[in-house]
């Protein structure tokens, strides 16, 4: 379910988000689901405004977690997770 470079992706209305000190416990309400995710997850869901796109996502990612590239890949894998279970639009 690969998007485009310059898709924008925003967090899905109606997400009850419970930070953890682990990460974020997301309730999706619609569909009565609960996910759990850990702190790289929650930062890219904090990041899924509708104002960023993919590459500064894994730009900012990086930069937060000291890493010396941007994960691109991985971000991009979460957020194709992300799309499939109904977070983000």
């Amino acid at each position: 379910m690969a998007q485009p470079d310059a898709w924008k992706p925003k967090r899905s209305d109606g997400l009850d988000i419970c930070e953890v000190v682990d990460g974020y416990v997301v309730y999706e309400a619609g569909n009565d689901r609960v996910h759990y995710l850990n702190n790289t997850a929650a930062l890219v869901l904090e990041l899924c405004t509708g104002g960023n796109a993919r590459d500064e996502i894994a730009t900012v990612l990086g930069s937060a977690f000291g890493l010396p590239g941007a994960p691109e890949a991985e971000v991009n894998d979460i957020l194709d997770s992300f799309a499939r279970e109904g977070l983000i639009r």
